[in-house]
């Protein structure tokens, strides 16, 4: 296992394993013990190694690979309660009695509880541990995808919806927080690997939903339920680390979050980050908002668009799940290429215009290149991963990405808020899908504009000093 990066600058790094003895971190890694006034003689034990050795035997290479595997279990969870609903949206709408209207503030109710739980991530990780935190969302995504179908009445299933969307909105802040402490040297890898496994959840929900019902006996019901089964799973794996709350000694000593101390061993409280004030912040919190804005359009009325245009049920899941399994192979390549490059600006634009060409195919001729239209939008929707990946670097500690992810995320799913609704409303009262569409083209180009100054070399760190 790894600890947090190192920082660049060149003072001398203190930390401290107890309140009286520290080890010192210099330049060339190497620790030796504070001074305290009390000799370190042959047989002394150096402050942090009883605690090295604990962490050493406690984070074996096995529990790193179970980590990793828990990160893509969880990664896996993060869409299905949203695309599997997106594939069946008539069925519930017509079992339910749904207005579309009604419909529209369904697919707005992802957003909304994303920005009203995930700003909470951070408080409860301090509290309980990020491990303990993701168990409890992957258990709140089970609870609530078992529930839903059953619950009776449009209420009810908002309700359910609302505790699953709960979960997810937790484990996202959290997922670049953990890459972050765990696997600083390969915050591109790992950041990359969690978003394959995301769009694999996200793309096998919208393929598989509509022949898994069929299979179940063509009830809505059992389709939509039937994925609980993979947040069962993910919460299995993470019961190992509910009580793991940092991240292990030997590697964490290097961190950049490690705690500052003075020359008597005390730990000094450092000055709190005023995210706020940083212009890097703001602008990736509004792309993160607009990428957000389409991604929830897309996947709560894409297959609809595409069944209104004459397209059945399940080739409209396929063009759905199309979009959606684009970005298991980019959302790997995506994160490692932004990692290498000093601006991510070129990527946000390249990513834009695909959107707007998929787009412009859509409102032209939805049906006739409707294969064509989901692989440009699906390469368009990879603005997430990138998205994650800038959150990752563009705060300099573990600390500053649990802020800047609980900043950006909260704020953007905020501004995403209104987009699904406005489309439901919009498609209800003109009739077609004109407008709604001339909605998406339009929020592209902000998307790219905000995308670019979020992608300058920059910390939000250095810029909230100012």
């Amino acid at each position: 296992m790894m600890g947090l990066m190192a920082s660049d600058e060149t003072r001398t790094e203190t930390r401290t394993e107890t309140p009286t003895r520290t080890p010192t971190e210099t330049r060339t890694g190497t620790t030796r013990p504070a001074t305290t006034g009390e000799p370190a003689g042959p047989g002394a034990r150096v402050p942090g190694e009883a605690a090295q050795a604990s962490g050493t035997r406690a984070w074996t290479p096995w529990m790193t690979r179970l980590l990793v595997l828990g990160i893509v279990l969880a990664a896996v969870n993060l869409r299905p309660a949203i695309t599997s609903l997106g594939a069946l949206l008539e069925e519930v709408r017509d079992g339910l009695g749904m207005s579309g209207s009604v419909a529209g503030l369904l697919t707005s109710v992802p957003p909304l509880c994303f920005a009203v739980f995930g700003v909470a991530a951070p408080r409860l990780a301090r509290r309980f541990g990020p491990g303990a935190v993701v168990f409890g969302g992957m258990v709140a995504i089970t609870a609530g995808l078992l529930i839903r179908p059953y619950a009776g009445g449009t209420a009810g299933f908002l309700a359910a919806t609302a505790l699953a969307l709960m979960g997810i909105a937790l484990s996202n802040v959290l997922m670049p927080v953990i890459v972050k402490r765990f696997f600083p040297d390969r915050v591109g890898s790992m950041t990359g690997l969690y978003s394959m496994a995301l769009a694999f959840g996200t793309s096998i929900a919208a393929a598989a939903t509509v022949p898994v019902t069929n299979a179940l006996g063509g009830h809505w019901q059992p389709g939509l339920a039937v994925w609980a089964v993979l947040g069962a799973a993910a919460a299995l794996s993470w019961i190992p680390f509910v009580r793991a709350r940092k991240a292990p000694a030997s590697a964490d000593s290097a961190g950049t979050d490690a705690p500052r101390a003075d020359a008597d061993g005390r730990p000094v409280e450092q000055p709190a980050l005023r995210i706020t004030r940083s212009r890097t912040a703001w602008a990736l919190a509004v792309f993160f908002g607009l990428q957000a804005t389409a991604a929830y359009i897309t996947m709560g009325w894409m297959a609809q668009i595409f069944r209104d245009a004459g397209v059945s049920a399940g080739t409209a899941g396929l063009l759905l799940a199309v979009i959606m399994v684009m970005g298991v192979p980019l959302a790997f390549v995506i994160p490692r290429v932004a990692t290498r490059l000093p601006h991510q600006g070129p990527i946000v634009l390249v990513l834009g215009v695909c959107g707007l060409a998929g787009y412009a195919g859509l409102y032209f001729a939805p049906a006739g290149g409707a294969w064509v239209w989901a692989l440009l939008l699906g390469v368009s929707n990879c603005a997430f991963p990138l998205a994650l990946t800038m959150v990752g670097m563009r705060a300099r500690t573990g600390a500053g990405v649990a802020q800047l992810s609980a900043f950006a995320q909260s704020t953007g799913y905020l501004i995403s808020i209104p987009g699904p609704l406005l489309v439901g409303v919009l498609y209800q009262h003109s009739g077609g899908w004109g407008l709604p569409i001339a909605l998406m083209s339009a929020l592209m180009v902000p998307q790219i504009i905000v995308g670019v100054l979020a992608g300058r070399d920059r910390t939000v760190e250095e810029e909230a000093a100012r």
